[in-house]
């Protein structure tokens, strides 16, 4: 296998995925920058091989710049790439990926410290709501995700490093720092003259939330062990456009103890149709799933047997998970899976058709399980407050048919399911009327493609909503109902005149999917521009009327836009 040679810095740089050159100017006071925390140490002896030759070791057993970063699998495959690029590390890719596991165990992220930034790995497209002010929107989340800093956990030198590796690489990073800090008191005693900056604010805030030494670390390294997941899993899954999806998930042993062998199936709860899936996967840290898998060959971008990956977090109890399988060049598609593990107990995964309208009667409920009890009474079956079973229509392990009579002052809301012990939280709304709908997502981007570069689809739901007890739409209290039936179509977003870009920045099918254009100069249109474009997303409902008797109606704003011509996870390191 060719290997890269070392040259003389070898790993000068730091082992991580923000990394700079050990530097002597330790800030205002020019003081000399020295670590004053504790360090954890490093044991594995390949890690101290690979990267002794320039992280120097303390008789701690600590190594320079790694002893004092943990972060999660990602960030330590990220800080690899950086030594092999930029430093000229020889390191074949089982070392590299041995040397992953090891630290991603001894210098991770406890269970609780990596939930919080799932949606990272998992490549969710979201509005991040966890941003604490805009002090820090600015300093950590103009240019990437707020979730890459707080992915990692640093001693308060290494982030002064870090953010000296912003200045040294790239040149906007200084502007951002030396900004005003927005909404941030001014420190006492300083000259009101001297304005706190971005760059000094994020120096006192991440020390406090995302420091080195945590109590949720100190507790998961004592209790952290080997995943013990081999046996069978209940899945519940849904795809937007595709609907919700349970099934089973088998899990052999692998190579390794944290390794292992899948194989799924998944029935669909629209139509009944069933996917089967074959997969592997790596367990880090005791709870944190990378892993792939496929199904049948794929004959269109959002084929749900395509070949995808997997990121999935498992509680610490090794009883239940949940996370993403998603594919596409974009990530733009994927199941959003939950997993509980199978035992004799029985299981509730899901009811169907889902809502029900208060004051109906009759309604037929389908509740789908796991080891469901064979001959159950309607005393036996508990739909929440309101809903009452009149009569139990079929049984079996797996499924229990039951009608039901829904009070006409039934509160609206969700209602849980219980049957022989075992409880669904949220099983199904009640609801007494769709006041409102949303077009999701909101606000959405596709790509242009198809020549050179692959496309970036889209796909649109229209979900119904309830008012809550305010009476107001569009606040905290109010009740999803779910998907309801809409047609779909776009129209023209004003900010150029003239420019139609309905006319050229793609197709939107019945189904609510949408697929750009080529990408490239367009001679068709005015000055030959590319198909980019932004325009309005609207869904009106089929059977959903407001108070006027008109179709409800909503909309999402989408910007079409060119392909990502380059893509990275460190533009530095790049090629």
């Amino acid at each position: 296998m060719k290997r890269l040679p070392v040259t003389k810095f070898g790993l000068a740089a730091l082992f991580s995925a923000s990394v700079v050159f050990a530097q002597a100017d330790g800030g205002r006071d020019g003081a000399t920058m020295q670590e004053t925390e504790a360090g954890i140490p490093v044991a594995d002896p390949l890690v101290k091989e690979k990267c002794g030759t320039c992280h120097t070791g303390d008789d701690k057993g600590n190594m320079s710049r790694i002893s004092w970063v943990r972060t999660t699998p990602e960030g330590w495959a990220q800080a690899i790439k950086r030594m092999v690029r930029l430093n000229g590390l020889s390191i074949t890719p089982e070392e590299s990926r041995a040397i992953v596991k090891s630290l991603s165990s001894s210098h991770g992220l406890a269970p609780e410290e990596a939930r919080t930034v799932m949606y990272l790995p998992e490549k969710r497209t979201l509005d991040e709501t966890n941003i604490p002010n805009e002090t820090m929107r600015g300093a950590c989340a103009a240019c990437h995700s707020y979730a890459q800093p707080l992915s990692w956990r640093r001693s308060k030198l290494e982030w002064k490093q870090l953010q000296d590796l912003h200045v040294a690489l790239y040149s906007q990073a200084d502007a951002q720092y030396r900004r005003p800090a927005e909404d941030s008191e001014q420190p006492v005693g300083r000259d009101p003259k001297d304005k706190l900056t971005r760059g000094e604010y994020a120096l006192t805030y991440l020390p406090k939330v995302a420091g080195l030494h945590t109590p949720e670390w100190a507790a998961w390294s004592a209790r952290q062990r080997n995943p013990r997941l081999a046996g069978q899993w209940l899945v519940v899954a849904s795809v937007p456009g595709k609907g919700r999806f349970i099934g089973e998930l088998d899990v052999a042993p692998g190579k390794a103890a944290d390794e292992f062998t899948t194989s799924a199936t998944l029935r669909s709860l629209t139509d009944g149709g069933t996917i089967s899936r074959s997969g592997t996967g790596i367990v880090y840290a005791g709870y944190s799933w990378r892993g792939s898998s496929k199904g049948n060959a794929a004959a269109k971008p959002d084929d749900l047997g395509s070949a995808a990956r997997e990121a999935m977090w498992f509680a610490p109890d090794q009883q239940s998970a949940q996370g993403r399988w998603f594919w596409g060049d974009y990530q733009e598609f994927g199941y959003d899976v939950k997993l509980v593990r199978a035992t004799a107990a029985p299981a509730i995964l899901a009811v169907t058709p889902g809502p029900v309208k208060a004051g109906t009667k009759g309604v037929r409920l389908r509740i789908l399980g796991h080891n469901l009890p064979a001959s159950p009474t309607a005393a036996d079956i508990d739909l929440g407050a309101g809903v009452a079973v009149t009569k139990i229509v079929s049984a079996s392990p797996k499924e229990l048919v039951v009608t039901a009579d829904v009070a006409a002052g039934a509160a609206s809301g969700q209602r849980d399911v219980a049957i022989a012990g075992a409880v669904l939280e949220q099983a199904y709304p009640v609801f007494h009327r769709i006041d409102y709908i949303k077009a999701t997502p909101e606000t959405a981007l596709a790509r242009l493609g198809g020549v050179k570069f692959p496309k970036g689809y889209q796909q649109f739901e229209a979900i119904g909503y309830e008012n809550g007890l305010d009476g107001k739409p569009n606040t905290a209290d109010d009740i999803a109902v779910g998907p309801v039936e809409a047609d779909w179509a776009m129209q023209e977003f004003m900010s150029v005149y003239y420019d139609d870009d309905t006319k050229y920045v793609g197709a939107l099918s019945p189904a609510a999917f949408f697929t750009p254009s080529t990408e490239g100069p367009n001679p068709q249109r005015r000055f030959g521009r590319n198909n980019y474009g932004e325009v309005w997303v609207v869904a009106t409902a089929r059977h959903e009327k407001d108070k006027f008797g008109k179709p409800l109606s909503a909309r999402s704003y989408m910007v079409v836009t060119v392909p990502a011509y380059q893509k990275w996870d460190q533009p530095e390191v790049s090629r």
